[in-house]
């Protein structure tokens, strides 16, 4: 992620996220795709889990609010393409009785705070039954999502500040989706595949990469992590869910884009549900779950080309609907072969580590020598932003006439000589972890989690890891375990968010990822150290010191988003009314439009709900067809006169291939809001119109 910059002492963060590492298949003597044991070594005897699945809406706010990811001012939310969910599984050990809850949302990342928010939300319903030490939440990266969900400032700025809705939003939808994997337990099976996928990922940092020494190297001859591992759910004979790990940047949607949208692994969950399986997700039934999460994708680009919203094509759209299919139909491949039953017991093990004074034992580091972390440093390099995925934007002046300027004055400190030295080579733009002490700006205490099932392991860290970091905590813990690095998973963007991490020779190059790395050139030893801590407690069945508890922020967090004052339709109109109506008829790849009165969207998210429906006349009656959940609708919303509050809601619906030919018509479902506060609730309809 890029972060908005301050004149000299700008700030630039925002995150680019990594999830783990799947460096597995790719390194050598790795198990083929799907692959059963070895010949001669017997497959394990698969265990009967209680299992369930469960999806919900995190949709935040859908207009006037800045977006997530890209660190841009400019990019702000005017509507939906697809709404974003959270997915939860979770599985129980019916012997032990041990259980854990694995999350993955179509959020740029879990901050602190959402997993502080999910948590408490979990522990009012459920008592110690979920706690922080067996819920994994994790991202999926998007870039395309609404901002202003973390405690620390440096992820608000582009929203100007924390929103609320979108905190609560998000928060409450994840709390749902564990609610209703959890009330889903039924005795079922896990099985394990994993393949390789080429043709989604490319090196963005490819000079920091061949920095590393030969024997890391080797594992990516492509310098991509190619490797994809899948879980298939069962429940009885009934296949129920999938989760498919793969490394690549969730940024298929540049920094143009003002759509929430999940982006490419987005789309692979909607065409896994939504196309293949048949799920509406409006029906509230029970259905398939896919959830695409990231591992160590720190480096890995969706955009083949290097430059934003390129590759394989010109469009950014298209190349996000291209790239999340082909992960679903790599993954349906291997999880229609997955052979390995996952087999023994459920555990996990979590910890909050200061990630900013950590001693690192010589076994970790490259010169074999003790070294130390140091305070959160953000670096000059971070100004460039990632030019593959989304370039920073250009600096703000001093004295700028923006409300801006007020949120950026705590960052406005000179690092004193002891720090340089000790982020070294990093150049100084803006020494978070000194800000800290103003206001809260970049997490200090962050979570590190091992999560067990059966033989597989899932080392989640709250971070973006480069393939080769993903791969050095992978085989720190798998011999700490005493178990094949093909059965330890990285699983970035889980539990908190703190930007990169990279090996120490990424680091000294200082590229876009190197300057990100907030904790200097031994943070990758450190987290080595820490998983490891973790890995020597699981296997030994021992407990570990929780650590020091982060600080809980919501009491002072600050916004300068202007709220909704009002709504007013336009002279001689209603809320709901036709302002442009559809032509009479359309035929396949036809683009349907039409326009409406419409109050703020920020009125009522309308989380579980849609803001449009394309109806069907069948039999007499008007039948849901697609809603703003969908790939091929979208929902814009404009400001016509910011003094009367007067908008319009435009609806497009492109009529795809396939599609029945009948009756249609365009519904929009809205809300208003009067001088005096009160929200209205409101819908309107086009005139029908034919599809041939």
């Amino acid at each position: 992620m890029r972060f908005p910059t301050t004149s000299p002492k700008a700030l630039s963060l925002l995150l680019a996220g990594s999830l783990g590492a799947l460096a597995l298949a790719a390194v050598p003597g790795a198990a083929p795709a799907g692959a059963a044991p070895a010949s001669g070594t017997a497959a394990p005897e698969p265990t009967t889990y209680l299992v369930g699945r469960g999806i919900s809406d995190v949709t935040g706010e859908a207009a006037e609010v800045g977006m997530m990811g890209y660190s841009s001012f400019e990019q702000k939310a005017s509507g939906i393409h697809q709404r974003q969910r959270s997915r939860a599984f979770v599985v129980a050990d019916r012997t032990s009785g041990k259980r854990v809850v694995y999350v993955n949302a179509d959020l740029a990342m879990i901050f602190q705070s959402v997993q502080q928010g999910v948590v408490a939300g979990l522990k009012a319903r459920y008592g110690s039954l979920y706690s922080e030490q067996n819920v994994l939440l994790s991202a999926t990266h998007t870039h395309a999502g609404s901002g202003g969900h973390s405690h620390h400032l440096a992820y608000n700025l582009a929203s100007l500040g924390f929103q609320k809705d979108t905190y609560r939003a998000i928060v409450d939808g994840i709390v749902e989706s564990v609610v209703e994997a959890h009330e889903d337990l039924a005795p079922g099976t896990i099985t394990l595949g994993r393949g390789e996928l080429t043709d989604a990922s490319v090196n963005r940092s490819r000079a920091a990469f061949e920095k590393n020494p030969a024997g890391d190297k080797a594992a990516f001859p492509g310098a991509i992590d190619p490797a994809m591992t899948v879980l298939r759910f069962r429940q009885g004979d009934r296949d129920i869910g999938a989760i498919s790990w793969f490394a690549t940047h969730n940024t298929s949607l540049t920094n143009k884009n003002t759509l929430l949208s999940p982006d490419n692994k987005g789309y692979a969950a909607y065409e896994w549900e939504h196309d293949d399986q048949g799920v509406r997700y409006l029906e509230n039934k029970e259905g398939f779950v896919a959830a695409f999460p990231n591992t160590n994708a720190g480096d890995m680009s969706p955009n083949l080309n290097l430059k934003p919203g390129s590759g394989p094509t010109e469009d950014e759209f298209e190349n996000t609907r291209i790239i999340g299919d082909r992960q679903f139909r790599k993954a349906q491949e291997i999880y229609d072969g997955a052979a390995v039953p996952l087999s023994g017991g459920v555990d996990a093990r979590m910890r909050f580590v200061n990630m900013e004074q950590v001693t690192v034992d010589g076994k970790y580091t490259p010169d074999g020598k003790e070294h130390r972390t140091c305070p959160a440093m953000v670096g000059a390099s971070t100004l460039a932003g990632s030019v593959e995925d989304g370039p920073a934007i250009p600096g703000f002046t001093e004295g700028m006439n923006s409300p801006v300027a007020k949120l950026l004055e705590p960052f406005d400190i000179d690092p004193p000589e002891w720090l340089v030295s000790c982020q070294y080579p990093k150049a100084n733009l803006v020494p978070t972890g000194l800000v800290n002490a103003v206001t809260p700006t970049t997490p200090t205490v962050l979570p590190v989690q091992i999560v067990k099932i059966g033989q597989f392991y899932l080392v989640a860290g709250p971070a973006e890891y480069t393939i080769v970091s993903g791969l050095r905590i992978r085989r720190t813990v798998a011999q700490e375990l005493g178990v094949p690095l093909e059965n330890v998973l990285m699983q970035g963007y889980a539990g908190a968010y703190s930007q990169y991490v990279t090996t120490p020779e990424e680091y000294d190059l200082q590229q876009y990822e190197g300057g990100s790395t907030l904790y200097g050139r031994y943070t990758l030893p450190a987290y080595q150290q820490e998983f490891a801590s973790l890995a020597a407690s699981l296997r030994d069945g021992t407990t570990i010191d929780r650590g020091p508890a982060p600080a809980d922020h919501s009491d002072r967090q600050t916004s300068l988003q202007t709220g909704v004052v009002m709504d007013n339709p336009p002279t001689g109109h209603k809320f709901g009314d036709v302002l442009a109506e559809p032509a009479a008829s359309y035929g396949q790849g036809g683009t349907v439009t039409a326009e409406f009165v419409t109050g703020h969207p920020k009125n009522n998210l309308r989380r579980g709900g849609t803001f449009l429906e394309v109806q069907q006349l069948v039999d007499g009656r008007w039948v849901r067809r697609l809603d703003d959940g969908d790939w091929d609708t979208k929902y814009r919303w404009v400001r016509l006169n910011g003094v009367t509050g007067t908008s319009k809601a435009v609806v497009t619906w492109k009529v795809a291939p396939g599609t029945p030919a009948g009756t249609y018509r365009i519904v929009h479902f809205g809300d208003s809001k009067s001088l005096f506060g009160k929200i209205t609730g409101f819908s309107g309809a086009t005139r029908s119109f034919t599809v041939g």
